[in-house]
């Protein structure tokens, strides 16, 4: 039984033929017969399964779920029906507004921006309010006599020169300014007010002392406002925007025009020739530096926001009158339209 173990002398195997080495095989002991029997009873070996393509994408099917407004307190569709006829409020005052409300809005602005400049300061002086409270309240008997007088001239002059700092920075002046903006702004006049007080006590100490006054930089990053940008001509141009003011730099070189604009008066001064003689007059009659500079850069940008103001009346103004005439050559002219005609307007 010579096949169980194996032949002395087996003859080369099919894996010689392949061309493999036999070394390696661990059936080349085995017998011919026996080797052909175990190979008859393997299965056939399987090719390896090709691999799986990816499936195609689903196709997105269209969004049908209704859609609702962001002021909607159910995002989820719900009242979707009611929400698709849905106009803003503001949409509908604007659509229905007559002329002359449009030229009162662009008034009423103004006066706002005003309005808002007092209440901002008065809201800066808060502590200054709270110490005539307290004068009042628990003052002694000679505030009392004098009816708080120190306190009432802290508070007058803080409200004056926050209203001052809150004009020179910019406060409000731009249509676009966000309530971020705009905070940021009142913080700052808050900061340079209570600076220039620092810089009071210091000069008054100095003097005391018999010492040298101190000097110091600006309180505003520059002496004058950069002019804007000249608008193309056209029907309407758009109004001039007022020069940023929201730096505390301790530069005192201005900052130079454009070079593709030649400087002229009117675009270095909004304020008319009459108007700065006037303004020179004044800032004569203040003692400190701080305050002349600050009274000229608020005067400069109330200007530069009446101009703004002007321009957008202007504006209101050619686009009536283009309505108008649009209306009579389509045969659509009210009576309005025929008095205002009359009247030059």
């Amino acid at each position: 039984m010579a096949w169980l173990w194996g032949s002395k002398t087996p003859p080369p195997s099919p894996s010689t033929d392949t061309g493999t080495d036999t070394d390696s095989d661990p059936l080349r002991d085995l017998d011919p017969n026996l080797r052909a029997f175990l190979d008859s009873k393997t299965p056939p070996t399987q090719p390896p399964p090709p691999a799986p393509t990816p499936a195609p994408p689903p196709a997105t099917e269209p969004d049908t779920s209704p859609k609702v407004p962001p002021q909607s307190l159910y995002p989820d569709g719900r009242y979707a029906h009611l929400w698709s006829t849905y106009t803003p409020y503001r949409e509908i005052e604007v659509k229905y507004q007559s002329d002359q409300d449009k030229v009162l809005e662009v008034i009423d602005t103004y006066k706002e921006r005003k309005a808002q400049i007092g209440r901002t300061a008065l809201e800066n002086c808060a502590m200054e309010q709270t110490a005539l409270d307290h004068c009042f309240k628990t003052g002694g008997w000679m505030s009392r006599m004098t009816m708080c007088r120190t306190e009432n001239q802290a508070v007058a002059r803080c409200y004056t020169m926050q209203s001052r700092f809150l004009q020179a920075l910019g406060y409000r002046s731009t249509e676009g300014s966000t309530p971020a903006q705009n905070e940021e702004i009142q913080m700052h006049a808050d900061l340079l007010y209570h600076r220039m007080l620092a810089r009071e006590r210091a000069v008054e100490a100095a003097q005391a002392a018999g010492e040298p006054v101190p000097t110091f930089p600006p309180l505003l990053s520059s002496s004058s406002a950069p002019p804007p940008s000249r608008p193309a001509p056209s029907s309407s141009p758009a109004p001039p925007e007022p020069p940023s003011m929201l730096t505390d730099s301790t530069s005192t070189a201005a900052p130079e025009p454009p070079a593709a604009v030649p400087p002229t008066e009117d675009d270095h001064d909004p304020l008319k020739a009459s108007a700065r003689a006037a303004l020179t007059e004044k800032l004569k009659k203040l003692p400190t530096a701080e305050e002349r500079e600050l009274e000229e850069r608020a005067v400069t940008m109330e200007a530069w926001a009446g101009m703004r103001t002007a321009t957008d009346l202007t504006r209101l103004h050619e686009t009536q009158v283009k309505a108008r005439e649009e209306r009579r050559q389509k045969g659509t002219a009210t009576f309005s339209d025929t008095i205002n005609k009359w009247f030059g307007f």
